[in-house]
């Protein structure tokens, strides 16, 4: 009616060839491979799949609540490039207290440095309410911090106010689709793991998509994408 008949076979002609090539040279439709570059992915419901920790990786980089100094701190800071780090009870105890990010704590040290009185590389940071043994008097900063007089040690610089008390966690029995909606939803970076509130490590975006690729080489109808 419109005289565009003619054009019917050859668009469908194309449109045909163009799908056998992109199947043949591509796995997945325009759609999925967008939303997988996008780290949208999803895991199906047929099975609960759960991510285990690889052999070798680097030991988590930790803070301790009450046995660091601040020369301590600044080169954990000078040897590793992590935006954050779990604070725990102490090195035996993993009990995980809270998250404290890298620019919080590098402020402030810096802070602590330039502008308290006494505080030097010895000074022992606490990252806890309590008080320590010996402190016989605290004077409050303009920035918050609370710096404790002790007998015959430098003083102490308390750094509470800088500690996330609820990061955002996740069992070790948590399925993964679960994480995947979390890091989907709340735009995570990393997430931490953990089993009766003890810390056993740290799952970032990077580690899920590194998951998800894993689990596509080995079974690809494991994956669904919407």
């Amino acid at each position: 009616l419109t005289g565009g008949l003619q054009y019917i076979v050859p668009l469908m002609i194309a449109a045909m060839t163009s799908k056998w090539v992109g199947d043949r040279l591509t796995k997945g439709g325009i759609y999925e491979e967008h939303i997988r570059l996008n780290g949208y992915p999803y895991l199906t419901t047929r099975r609960t799949d759960v991510m285990h920790p690889r052999r070798g990786e680097a030991q988590l980089q930790l803070l301790y609540q009450d046995s660091m100094n601040v020369e301590d701190l600044e080169t954990l800071m000078a040897a590793s490039d992590v935006n954050g780090y779990p604070v725990v009870v102490s090195r035996d105890s993993h009990y995980l207290l809270g998250f404290v990010t890298r620019r919080d704590l590098m402020l402030a040290l810096e802070f602590a440095r330039k502008n308290e009185d006494g505080i030097v590389g010895d000074s022992l940071v606490y990252f806890t309410e309590h008080l320590v043994a010996g402190a016989v008097a605290a004077r409050h900063t303009d920035a918050g911090a609370l710096a404790l007089l002790t007998d015959g040690q430098p003083p102490a610089l308390k750094l509470r106010r800088i500690v996330d008390l609820s990061p955002i966690t996740v069992t070790d029995q948590t399925p993964m689709e679960v994480v995947l909606e979390m890091f989907r939803k709340l735009g995570l970076r990393q997430t931490l793991v953990t089993h009766n509130g003890r810390l056993l490590g740290l799952i970032t975006k990077k580690d899920v998509l590194r998951h998800i690729e894993y689990l596509h080489s080995i079974d690809p109808h494991n994956l669904i994408f919407s």
